[in-house]
């Protein structure tokens, strides 16, 4: 009886989450200084490809290059395409060098780019920043 309730536990803890693909969603760039990441998401929320400079197998300085940004757009684009995503809105967040790349990325891949937002937090002077690096 045990042995039969635990299978059932992990048959339910292995079951894949199923995300609704429309032809329409959201691309979320972050580019931060040390790592590109993109996610394409549905309209909701739910991720439905992701790919990042890291997982590309990029190391070090060079997961912050334009080259990197558009092998990741490219490997998550290429994903998302054939679940069924044709149009895109893009959301851009950070400062890193391959912000440009990796838009370009995705439109070149087959996706169509619709609208380009920069979402990157900006304080309005509310944290005390940090001392200054003594190299």
């Amino acid at each position: 009886m045990a042995k039969a309730s635990n299978q059932n536990n992990a048959k339910a803890a292995a079951k894949k989450r199923v995300v609704k693909v429309d032809s329409y969603g959201d691309a979320h760039v972050t580019a931060s200084f040390n790592n590109i990441i993109v996610t394409l998401t549905n309209k909701q929320g739910q991720v439905i490809a992701w790919s990042s400079a890291g997982k590309m197998g990029f190391k070090g300085s060079k997961k912050n290059t334009p080259y990197a940004a558009q092998t990741a757009s490219q490997d998550a684009a290429k994903v998302a395409m054939d679940a069924g995503m044709r149009k895109v809105d893009v959301y851009v967040k950070g400062p890193g060098a391959g912000r440009e790349g990796a838009i370009r990325a995705l439109a070149n891949s087959g996706l169509e780019v619709v609208m380009i937002k920069d979402i990157t937090p900006l304080p309005h002077n509310g944290c005390r920043p940090p001392k200054k690096r003594r190299v």
